[in-house]
């Protein structure tokens, strides 16, 4: 099943611009299991979901498929380590190919290899994280690639921006950067924190988003549903603003925990997808030269 429904010349793998890579791993994560959910069904239930939305986006009057988006199998492994070390190579391989590339988890220490395929072949390059949840432990249950060590793991190869956090553990803080943390609470109901979180990133920028970053009310289907998120318009208004001043480099979206009674936040996941993509392609295709891609 392709990403959108898309089928035909316009999921071509070697025309396409954007490829979507599921990746339905869950191995590391500890409240989600106990739910007896998993965000190994995530990636699915998004491409799934995907099925049903329409293709043209109202905001950027485009219709983002005739860039050509191709779904791949997906990618699995038995480990943490092992998922890292795929993702990584697989993007890679398809950056030197002149791909747009967006993963899909799964857990969010499949963004890590994703990430670290970025900074070899981009310069000035900073990661974005919108997120509830810092995930700055150096590592987790003796695990350097759990998912709550993922921007360590980014901050490592990248200097990092992290939006929307509400959650955190103490020994996390001597770690993160006062001035690039912009929490859920300082950002709610407020607009100016766009334009100065967008300043102190660098000229590229890669954008790992976990759905914890919504509200619970408008995205319970994650890992761990924290209170106090942000809303849709607000996501999207800082992903479109963020299009418009940055070249983004790659994106994934990670943590959907699909819950069968209620399938609202599969779609908004999809949908998310979607619109991130018309906003970053509306962008290059208006820019080419200037976003040097394509």
């Amino acid at each position: 099943m392709n990403f959108a429904g898309i089928t035909g010349d316009f999921a071509d793998l070697e025309t396409a611009k954007i490829v979507i890579i599921p990746v339905p791993f869950d191995i590391t994560t500890q409240y989600l299991r106990s739910w007896t959910r998993s965000s190994e069904r995530g990636p699915q239930a998004i491409i799934e979901a995907s099925q049903f939305m329409e293709l043209y986006d109202i905001e950027t009057k485009a219709l983002t498929y005739e860039n050509i988006i191709h779904t791949m199998a997906p990618i699995t492994a038995q480990t943490s380590k092992e998922i890292v070390e795929a993702v990584e190579a697989k993007v890679e391989e398809l950056i030197k190919q002149g791909k747009f590339v967006v993963v899909l988890g799964g857990e969010h220490t499949v963004s890590i290899g994703a990430i670290w395929a970025h900074k070899e072949k981009k310069e000035d390059l900073t990661v974005v994280q919108l997120d509830a949840h810092a995930d700055m432990r150096d590592e987790f249950e003796g695990d350097k690639f759990n998912h709550a060590c993922v921007m360590a793991r980014a901050k490592e190869i990248a200097p990092i921006v992290q939006i929307g956090i509400r959650s955190l553990d103490n020994s996390e803080l001597p770690t993160m950067a006062p001035d690039k943390v912009f929490y859920a609470k300082d950002i709610h109901n407020k607009d100016d924190w766009m334009d100065k979180a967008i300043s102190k990133m660098g000229k590229k920028v890669y954008v790992t988003i976990d759905l914890d970053i919504f509200d619970n009310g408008t995205m319970p289907s994650v890992g761990t549903p924290e209170p106090g998120g942000i809303d849709w318009y607000k996501v999207t208004e800082f992903l479109k603003k963020l299009s418009e001043k940055r070249e983004i480099v790659g994106f994934d979206v990670v943590e959907l925990a699909p819950n069968p009674a209620n399938k609202a936040p599969d779609f908004l996941a999809a949908k998310l997808v979607y619109t991130f993509l018309s906003y970053i392609f509306a962008e290059k295709n208006k820019h080419p030269q200037k976003k040097g891609l394509f």
